[in-house]
C-alpha cells in the first residue's frame, strides 16, 4: 500500500498543503496523513502515519524537509520504517525519485539529507548576519514585546486605578493578559 504524508509548518500554507496532496494522490497514494505543524513540534500524523504503515507498504513524502528536521531525524525515522519493513519514497529529487528499498536510494537519501541540512544551516547564519547588520544600522526592530515585558507597565498603571481594559488599549495588549500579570503579581 501507498501511503502518503504531507505537512506545512503552518496554516496559512494552504497552497502548499494542496500541491502536496495533488502530488501525493497522482503518486498512487491510498491514504493520506497530513498536518499543519512545525517540524520541530509534535508531528502527531507522522507518527499515526509510521504507527499506520506494515511490512511492503510505502511512505510517500514530495520533499524530504516535509519528513524529516536534520539528518539524524531523517536516518531515525528511515530505520523504524526498515524494522517495519516499510520503504521510503520521496517525490521531489530534482525530477528523480529516491526510494530506500534500494542500497543506492538509502545512499543518495542520507547524503541530499546531510546537504539539505547544511544549507539550513547555512541560511541560519546568514540571517543571524543579516540581523547583526540590520541592528548595527538601526534598521531591526525585532519582535514586538510580549504582555510579559510589559508587566512593569502593566501594574503601574492599575496602581493609577486605570481598568484592564484601557490598560490593555494603551498598551496594546490582550485584557486577558492585562488579568493575567495583575493574578500573578498579586500571588
Amino acid at each position: 500500500m501507498l501511503i502518503g504524508y504531507l505537512r506545512t509548518s503552518t496554516s496559512e500554507q494552504v497552497a502548499g498543503l494542496e500541491a502536496q496532496r495533488r502530488d501525493l494522490i497522482g503518486a498512487g497514494c491510498e491514504k493520506l496523513f497530513e498536518e499543519q505543524v512545525s517540524s520541530v513540534a509534535v508531528r502527531e500524523q507522522l507518527t499515526q502515519a509510521i504507527d499506520f504503515v506494515r511490512s511492503g507498504d510505502t511512505l510517500i513524502v514530495t520533499r524530504i524537509d516535509r519528513l524529516a528536521r536534520s539528518t539524524s531525524d531523517l536516518l531515525g525515522i528511515i530505520a523504524t520504517l526498515e524494522r517495519k519493513e516499510v520503504a521510503l519514497r520521496i517525490l521531489d529529487f530534482s525530477g528523480s525519485v529516491v526510494d530506500t528499498a534500494s542500497p543506492t536510494g538509502r545512499l543518495l537519501l542520507t547524503m541530499m539529507s546531510a546537504i539539505a541540512e547544511f544549507e539550513r544551516r547555512l541560511m541560519l547564519e546568514r540571517q543571524k548576519e543579516g540581523i547583526a547588520k540590520a541592528k548595527a544600522e538601526g534598521r531591526y526592530k525585532g519582535r514586538a514585546p510580549t504582555a510579559r515585558a510589559k508587566t512593569p507597565q502593566i501594574i503601574s498603571l492599575a496602581h493609577e486605578g486605570l481598568g484592564a481594559s484601557v490598560i490593555a488599549q494603551r498598551l496594546s495588549v490582550s485584557r486577558a493578559s492585562v488579568y493575567r500579570i495583575l493574578k500573578d503579581a498579586a500571588a
